[in-house]
Protein backbone atom coordinates (compact mmCIF):
# COMPACT_ATOMS: atom_id res chain seq x y z
CA UNK A 1 0.00 0.00 0.00
CA UNK A 2 1.17 3.42 -0.33
CA UNK A 3 1.14 5.96 2.76
CA UNK A 4 -1.62 8.68 2.73
CA UNK A 5 -0.34 11.87 3.84
CA UNK A 6 2.29 10.25 6.36
CA UNK A 7 4.81 12.36 8.07
CA UNK A 8 8.02 10.34 7.93
CA UNK A 9 8.80 7.69 4.93
CA UNK A 10 9.07 4.10 4.95
CA UNK A 11 12.99 4.35 4.40
CA UNK A 12 13.23 6.55 7.13
CA UNK A 13 12.03 3.77 9.28
CA UNK A 14 13.27 0.82 7.60
CA UNK A 15 16.61 2.88 8.55
CA UNK A 16 16.13 3.16 12.14
CA UNK A 17 15.08 -0.16 12.57
CA UNK A 18 17.70 -1.15 10.73
CA UNK A 19 15.97 -3.32 8.02
CA UNK A 20 17.24 -4.04 4.85
CA UNK A 21 14.96 -6.28 3.13
CA UNK A 22 11.47 -5.54 2.11
CA UNK A 23 9.55 -8.07 4.07
CA UNK A 24 7.60 -5.90 6.24
CA UNK A 25 7.18 -3.15 4.25
CA UNK A 26 3.08 -3.22 3.94
CA UNK A 27 3.21 -3.67 7.57
CA UNK A 28 5.87 -0.75 8.29
CA UNK A 29 3.62 1.40 5.67
CA UNK A 30 0.45 0.54 8.19
CA UNK A 31 2.02 1.72 10.91
CA UNK A 32 3.51 5.22 9.39
CA UNK A 33 0.04 5.42 8.69
CA UNK A 34 -0.95 4.66 12.04
CA UNK A 35 1.34 6.76 13.61
CA UNK A 36 0.96 10.40 11.42
CA UNK A 37 -2.80 9.89 12.74
CA UNK A 38 -2.17 9.85 16.19
CA UNK A 39 -0.01 12.61 15.66
CA UNK A 40 -2.60 14.52 14.47
CA UNK A 41 -4.94 13.31 17.12
CA UNK A 42 -2.53 14.24 20.20
CA UNK A 43 -1.73 17.55 17.92
CA UNK A 44 -5.31 18.70 17.12
CA UNK A 45 -4.30 19.48 13.69
CA UNK A 46 -2.81 17.86 10.30
CA UNK A 47 0.59 18.84 9.25
CA UNK A 48 0.41 17.59 5.54
CA UNK A 49 -1.16 20.27 2.90
CA UNK A 50 -4.62 19.60 1.13
CA UNK A 51 -5.73 21.35 -2.00
CA UNK A 52 -7.55 24.37 -2.37
CA UNK A 53 -10.59 23.85 -0.47
CA UNK A 54 -13.37 26.49 0.19
CA UNK A 55 -14.36 26.87 3.84
CA UNK A 56 -17.42 29.38 5.86
CA UNK A 57 -16.19 31.00 8.56
CA UNK A 58 -17.64 33.08 11.48
CA UNK A 59 -15.83 36.12 12.28
CA UNK A 60 -15.18 36.78 16.03
CA UNK A 61 -15.19 40.34 15.33
CA UNK A 62 -15.46 42.56 12.71
CA UNK A 63 -11.56 42.34 11.89
CA UNK A 64 -10.79 38.99 12.98
CA UNK A 65 -11.15 35.70 11.36
CA UNK A 66 -9.57 32.93 13.37
CA UNK A 67 -8.58 29.53 10.99
CA UNK A 68 -7.63 26.32 10.93
CA UNK A 69 -4.34 26.33 9.97
CA UNK A 70 -3.42 28.03 6.21
CA UNK A 71 -0.34 26.50 4.50
CA UNK A 72 0.30 29.23 2.35
CA UNK A 73 -1.03 31.96 0.89
CA UNK A 74 -0.69 30.54 -3.02
CA UNK A 75 -3.94 30.20 -3.81
CA UNK A 76 -5.69 32.01 -0.83
CA UNK A 77 -9.37 33.62 -1.51
CA UNK A 78 -11.41 35.59 0.48
CA UNK A 79 -14.76 36.42 0.24
CA UNK A 80 -17.88 37.66 1.76
CA UNK A 81 -21.98 37.73 1.46
CA UNK A 82 -22.36 41.39 2.33
CA UNK A 83 -26.06 40.52 1.25
CA UNK A 84 -26.83 37.34 3.49
CA UNK A 85 -28.19 35.81 0.16
CA UNK A 86 -25.82 32.81 0.52
CA UNK A 87 -23.27 33.96 -2.10
CA UNK A 88 -20.40 34.73 -1.68
CA UNK A 89 -19.82 37.61 -3.97
CA UNK A 90 -17.20 39.82 -3.05
CA UNK A 91 -13.49 38.86 -3.62
CA UNK A 92 -11.03 40.20 -0.96
CA UNK A 93 -7.61 41.57 -2.09
CA UNK A 94 -4.65 40.08 0.29
CA UNK A 95 -2.63 43.55 1.48
CA UNK A 96 -5.45 46.02 0.70
CA UNK A 97 -8.85 44.13 2.24
CA UNK A 98 -6.66 41.84 4.94
CA UNK A 99 -3.80 40.06 6.14
CA UNK A 100 -2.88 36.90 7.27
CA UNK A 101 -1.19 36.55 11.28
CA UNK A 102 1.03 35.85 12.50
CA UNK A 103 3.02 38.10 9.92
CA UNK A 104 6.25 36.10 10.88
CA UNK A 105 4.45 33.02 9.94
CA UNK A 106 6.66 32.06 6.84
CA UNK A 107 10.06 32.72 8.98
CA UNK A 108 9.14 30.38 11.25
CA UNK A 109 8.27 27.45 9.29
CA UNK A 110 4.81 27.84 10.75
CA UNK A 111 0.55 28.19 9.02
CA UNK A 112 -1.15 31.09 9.29
CA UNK A 113 -3.88 31.41 12.07
CA UNK A 114 -5.94 34.35 11.46
CA UNK A 115 -7.04 36.77 8.57
CA UNK A 116 -7.59 40.52 9.63
CA UNK A 117 -9.52 43.06 7.97
CA UNK A 118 -7.39 45.98 7.25
CA UNK A 119 -7.92 49.47 5.80
CA UNK A 120 -11.63 50.08 5.84
CA UNK A 121 -12.91 46.79 5.67
CA UNK A 122 -14.79 44.80 8.03
CA UNK A 123 -16.33 41.38 7.85
CA UNK A 124 -19.96 40.96 8.15
CA UNK A 125 -21.23 39.18 11.11
CA UNK A 126 -24.07 36.70 11.54
CA UNK A 127 -25.34 35.13 14.59
CA UNK A 128 -25.64 31.48 14.93
CA UNK A 129 -27.56 30.00 14.06
CA UNK A 130 -27.59 32.03 10.88
CA UNK A 131 -24.90 30.59 8.48
CA UNK A 132 -21.49 32.26 8.40
CA UNK A 133 -20.70 35.26 5.62
CA UNK A 134 -17.12 34.97 5.39
CA UNK A 135 -15.81 32.45 2.72
CA UNK A 136 -12.21 31.06 2.61
CA UNK A 137 -10.23 28.92 0.08
CA UNK A 138 -7.18 27.70 0.82
CA UNK A 139 -4.29 25.09 1.13
CA UNK A 140 -5.40 23.92 4.70
CA UNK A 141 -2.28 22.58 6.97
CA UNK A 142 1.46 23.37 7.25
CA UNK A 143 3.63 23.45 4.19
CA UNK A 144 6.58 21.28 5.51
CA UNK A 145 6.63 18.31 7.89
CA UNK A 146 8.58 19.96 10.99
CA UNK A 147 11.71 18.09 12.06
CA UNK A 148 10.05 17.20 15.54
CA UNK A 149 7.26 15.89 14.51
CA UNK A 150 8.36 13.60 11.66
CA UNK A 151 11.02 12.15 14.17
CA UNK A 152 7.94 11.89 16.81
CA UNK A 153 6.02 9.85 14.28
CA UNK A 154 9.68 7.80 13.06
CA UNK A 155 9.37 6.90 16.89
CA UNK A 156 5.67 5.78 16.95
CA UNK A 157 6.32 4.33 13.63
CA UNK A 158 8.83 1.98 15.18
CA UNK A 159 6.77 1.57 18.12
CA UNK A 160 3.25 0.54 16.22
CA UNK A 161 5.57 -2.03 14.43
CA UNK A 162 7.13 -3.67 17.59
CA UNK A 163 3.25 -3.96 18.86
CA UNK A 164 2.98 -6.53 16.18
CA UNK A 165 5.10 -8.84 18.25
CA UNK A 166 3.23 -7.90 21.23
CA UNK A 167 -0.66 -7.67 21.14
CA UNK A 168 -1.06 -7.46 25.20
CA UNK A 169 1.51 -5.26 25.15
CA UNK A 170 3.98 -7.09 26.99
CA UNK A 171 7.45 -7.93 24.58
CA UNK A 172 9.14 -11.01 25.90
CA UNK A 173 12.38 -11.76 25.71
CA UNK A 174 13.87 -15.52 26.71
CA UNK A 175 13.33 -15.38 30.67
CA UNK A 176 12.18 -11.72 31.12
CA UNK A 177 9.20 -9.12 29.70
CA UNK A 178 9.00 -6.05 29.22
CA UNK A 179 6.00 -3.95 29.01
CA UNK A 180 5.62 -0.89 26.42
CA UNK A 181 4.76 2.54 27.76
CA UNK A 182 1.39 3.83 27.00
CA UNK A 183 3.25 7.36 25.84
CA UNK A 184 6.95 8.03 25.04
CA UNK A 185 7.73 11.41 26.72
CA UNK A 186 10.19 11.63 24.03
CA UNK A 187 7.62 11.76 21.41
CA UNK A 188 5.13 14.00 23.87
CA UNK A 189 7.99 16.11 24.52
CA UNK A 190 8.69 16.69 20.87
CA UNK A 191 4.80 17.05 19.85
CA UNK A 192 3.98 19.29 22.78
CA UNK A 193 4.84 22.64 20.93
CA UNK A 194 2.61 21.80 17.90
CA UNK A 195 -0.61 21.00 20.50
CA UNK A 196 -3.73 23.14 20.13
CA UNK A 197 -5.25 23.34 23.31
CA UNK A 198 -9.00 23.52 23.03
CA UNK A 199 -10.48 25.96 25.83
CA UNK A 200 -13.61 24.96 26.88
Amino acid sequence: MAITNGYCTLAEVKAALRLTDSTDDTLLENSIEGASRRVDGYCGRWFYKTTATAVSLMPNNFYHVPVQDIASTSGLIVKTDNDGNGTFETTWTIGTDYMVEPTNAILNGRPYRNIRAIGAKVFPINIPPNPPLVQVTAQWGWDAVPDDVREATVLLSMRGFARYNAALGVVGFADMAIQVRAVDPDVREMLNPYRLLAVA
